[in-house]
Formats: C-alpha cells, structure tokens, sequence
C-alpha cells in the first residue's frame, strides 16, 4: 500500500530478473536489508559514488522537517514548473503506488523508467546492503538524472543529519519544522532534533527555516556554517489578508498565500526560497502556482453529505495543527455539527499525544485496527487513547473500512468525519470512497 512492510512474505533470493515489474522488485527490496530503518551515509554513499563520481549537474533542494515537507516540496515544484524550469520531486511515503514518490514535470515516473532505474542502483551495489528507502532514494537520483532534471526537490525520509538524502549536498535547503517524532532514533527534545534536521545544512548556502519558534541548535548549525538562513518573523513575516488569505511580506513584495488547506508556514517557506531560485517569475505567477498546489492526503475533502476529510497528521504536532484547521471550519461556518473521528496508529506512534492534541475538537471517536506491520489492532488503540480525556465513549472497530461505516452512518446534518493517524488509515479511507481513477 503506502509503505513498506504492509505484507510479510519471503522474498527472491537474487534481484528480480530483467523485466521484471515494479511491484516485483519492491516485494525484492523489503528483504535486502535486515532492518527497514538503518540511519548513516556511509553504505548509500559507496554505491552514490559508483553512481555519480561527481555531483549531478543539478540544483539540489533539499527540504527537512518534522511535518509540513510535503507540501513544500509540491509548492515548490510547481513554483519551478511555472517558471518553466525541469523539475524532479521527490518525496516518501506514498498513498497507492509507489511511483507517487517520484515526479519528472510534475508527473509520476512511469514503470519503465523506474525499473531502470532499480536495476542501475542494483549494478552499482555490488553487495552493498541498502534500505528499502536507500535504494529508492538512489534510483529517484538516476531517473532524475536520466531524464536531465535541472532541479532536484528532496524530502527527508527521516531526521536530516543521516537520511539517504543528505548523501547529496545541497545547494538550497528548507527546514520546515521541528517537534517531537521519532523519540528512538533522533531524540525526545526539539534541540537534539533540531541538531538532526539543522544536519541538512551545509556552508553559505541559502536556506529557510519556516519554523516560528526554532531551536537553538539550528541557528547555532546555520551561524557555525555561515548559512544564509532566512527566518519567520524576521527575514519575512506572515499577516492575517483577504478573507481566505494569509499576506507574505519579503521586504517591498506581498504575497498573497492560501490560508488552507495547507500548512501556510510549510507554503511561504518554498514562496521565500522560490524568489532565489525564479526571481524572474512575476508575483501574479508566484501567486497562483502556490494557489494550484494539491497534496493529497493532507486535509483533504474526499466525500459530501457528509463531508469526509482526510489527514496524514500523526505525531501530536500535526495533530494539533488538524484540530486548528477543524475548529477553524466550525467558526467559518454555522457554529454547529460535531466532529466524527476515525482513527488509526501505528505502535510506534505518539497514540496519547496526538488523541490529547485533537480531543478538544473531536465529538466521537471511531478507534480503527490496522492489519500492517507496527499498526496497533483496536483493542490495543484503545487501551492506549483511555488515559486521554475523552469527549463521548470510544468505539472500537477491527478495520479503517468499518470505523468509517460506522462514522459516516451516525453522521447528521452538519457533522464532519475526520479520517487520520497514518498514511496508511488515510490510504484506505481515500480507496474505500475516490473512484479508482480519482484515487489512483
């Protein structure tokens, strides 16, 4: 589905055989590395070489953070696409196909180029042992480059210092924000893991951090390394504008911004980079590339009457950014309606932080069981949420597809369902409702 793990099975002792297809080769890859999360340079950086011996003649973006890289990422690439400039986009995890993480000219890579592109990383690996996400990240680098992308926009999978995508060094760099994700590999305070993001860094090279509040270990990273960092409430600032808009100022510009559905902070910091990189597009342009962008997944309408909206948010940052935007709505609208909730965790997951962040919002909420590895059956998820404040009395359902059964058919007039807590509850929520061509 989204991520990798979904399904335990054994995999081909030896790499897939040529022409094989895309889903033959992932099945092969969930089994070439004994842990899926393994975070150092040194392996990636072996088979990069092999690859490159010199850097990609390319414009390397890349953007870290805890939550909100998405959407810079796509704000990006269609600020650079309507500038006119090649552009690649690449970003994890995906919702239905794993192609979704790579796009040349705004578009999905086809299986063809994909599947080159795996068996480029597997000729250059020659037993080195890569990740799942590694191996992946490797070969987005040898499409791009095969299809002479001039730029290159890259999410962090994880963390910043150690992800396979800092094995490039870039030369434009977005911090997005910084919270608290990921305790057991980067750290349980916002300085360790600004440490880890601020990692992405590297010297006199413009950057911008969007967050509002940034760690010292971030401005002490950028200081260190003569880092031209751009800062909120500094460099630039946001203000309430339009009814629906939100007003960037850079010095003499004002930038009209969407005020959703999208994290505006995450969108102004690509508008802020954006007039580095394309200082030639006009304002009017600026404005409505950012105004087209569309990340799926992330406050999402996906069915009326009632209205469905779906949400990636799973750590308690994302979560409280989900019950702004909710509550938001009620005040924007008629005042009343309640808030059904559907959700489902991973066990990894910061399940009673992320339920105490959306509790002051939710009316009822609809405990989902996922059937995939880490995620947490309905029993378990409800153990973990009862030490939260609840309003009404959970339910507890074995599946996504019947928590939101349930939830759609007790909605009234008026109320809104609410599906979130991984990519994967809100891949199968967005499959059990969008038409298959609509939701592939």
């Amino acid at each position: 589905m989204n991520q990798k793990g979904s399904e335990s099975s054994s995999a081909p002792v030896g790499p897939p055989a040529r022409g094989a297809s895309v889903q033959e080769w992932l099945h092969w890859l969930e089994a070439i590395h004994p842990t899926e999360i393994d975070l150092g340079l040194d392996r990636v950086l072996v088979v990069l070489r092999r690859l490159f011996p010199r850097k990609p003649q390319a414009r390397i973006i890349t953007v870290a953070g805890t939550n909100g890289k998405g959407t810079t990422v796509t704000a990006l690439e269609s600020i650079l696409l309507a500038a006119g400039r090649s552009t690649g986009a690449y970003m994890s995890p995906h919702l239905f196909r794993y192609n979704e993480r790579v796009r040349i000219g705004g578009q999905e890579i086809s299986d063809a180029a994909l599947v080159t592109a795996f068996e480029r990383v597997e000729a250059a690996r020659r037993g080195v042992t890569l990740t799942y996400f590694e191996f992946g990240t490797l070969a987005a680098f040898v499409a791009f480059a095969d299809a002479g992308v001039e730029n290159w926009v890259l999410e962090v999978g994880l963390g910043g210092r150690l992800d396979a995508v800092n094995v490039l060094d870039p030369d434009y760099a977005v911090i997005t924000s910084v919270d608290i994700d990921h305790i057991g590999f980067l750290g349980d305070n916002r300085e360790v893991i600004g440490f880890e993001k601020a990692g992405i860094l590297r010297p006199g090279i413009p950057a911008v951090c969007a967050d509002p509040n940034p760690p010292s270990s971030v401005l002490q990273q950028a200081a260190a390394q003569k880092v031209a960092l751009k800062l909120t409430g500094r460099d630039y600032t946001l203000a309430p504008g339009a009814p629906g808009q939100v007003l960037l100022t850079i010095g003499a510009e004002k930038i009209e911004l969407p005020a959703g559905p999208l994290p505006v902070q995450s969108v102004a910091a690509a508008a802020v980079l954006s007039r580095q990189l394309v200082p030639e597009l006009s304002l009017e342009s600026l404005q409505h590339a950012i105004h087209s962008v569309r990340v799926p997944g992330r406050f999402e309408t996906i069915h009326h009457d009632p209205d469905v909206i779906i949400d990636v948010g799973h750590n308690p940052h994302a979560a409280a950014w989900l019950a702004d935007n909710l509550r938001s709505l009620r005040c924007d609208g008629d005042g009343h309606g309640r808030i059904l909730a559907v959700y489902g965790a991973l066990g990894d997951k910061d399940v009673e932080g992320v339920a105490s962040a959306m509790s002051s919002v939710v009316d009822q909420w609809y405990l989902a069981g996922l059937n995939v590895a880490r995620g947490l059956d309905s029993d378990s998820l409800m153990k973990r949420v009862a030490t939260v404040p609840l309003h009404g009395t959970p339910g507890a359902f074995g599946s996504v597809s019947e928590a939101l059964a349930a939830a759609m058919g007790e909605a009234m007039s008026g109320d809104r369902v609410v599906v979130f807590g991984s990519f994967f509850t809100v891949a199968l929520a967005r499959e059990e409702l969008l038409p298959t061509s609509e939701a592939s």
